[in-house]
């Protein structure tokens, strides 16, 4: 089964850079990266070492419902090229991350969710892709659950 592996949209990006966020608060600009992991949810790479980069909240859904979750996401400050379709191993270089399936209806399927090693992303997102009430995915991280990005059927 062919995967797509989607950044946040451009549009998204560059209004997350204008602010305001999704708490309607400016991103928080962090003046370099200082080799802490910084993924940035748009290129689906690390921000390039020394460069700046902003914190904002984001909610990568399109509805509102309980299962609607906002968090912190990383962007780079700069304009850059979104990332995908491929699986974005410059971005995930934790040892795990959790995946989780999703409705149409943009609710969690209980039951999807688990924490997977990162080399074994693409096959769990394979297998949760059988079941026809998959919509799409999320990818998180396992230890804080801040969104990295979403997968869906190519």
């Amino acid at each position: 089964m062919a995967l797509t592996f989607l950044p946040i949209p451009t549009g998204t990006a560059r209004a997350l850079r204008d602010g305001p966020d999704a708490y309607g608060l400016p991103p928080e600009r962090i003046g370099a990266s200082d080799g802490i992991a910084t993924p940035c949810r748009h290129c689906l790479a690390q921000v390039p070492e020394g460069q700046p980069y902003l914190i904002a909240a984001h909610r990568p859904f399109c509805g509102l419902n309980p299962y609607t979750e906002t968090g912190p996401i990383f962007l780079c400050a700069a304009e850059c090229v979104p990332g995908g379709p491929g699986f974005p191993t410059r971005m995930l270089t934790a040892p795990s991350y959790i995946v989780r399936g999703y409705t149409a209806d943009e609710r969690i399927l209980y039951g999807t969710g688990s924490v997977v090693a990162t080399s074994d992303i693409p096959a769990r997102c394979e297998a949760l892709f059988q079941d026809d009430r998959i919509a799409f995915i999320h990818i998180r991280s396992a230890s804080n659950n801040c969104f990295q990005c979403r997968v869906e059927r190519a």
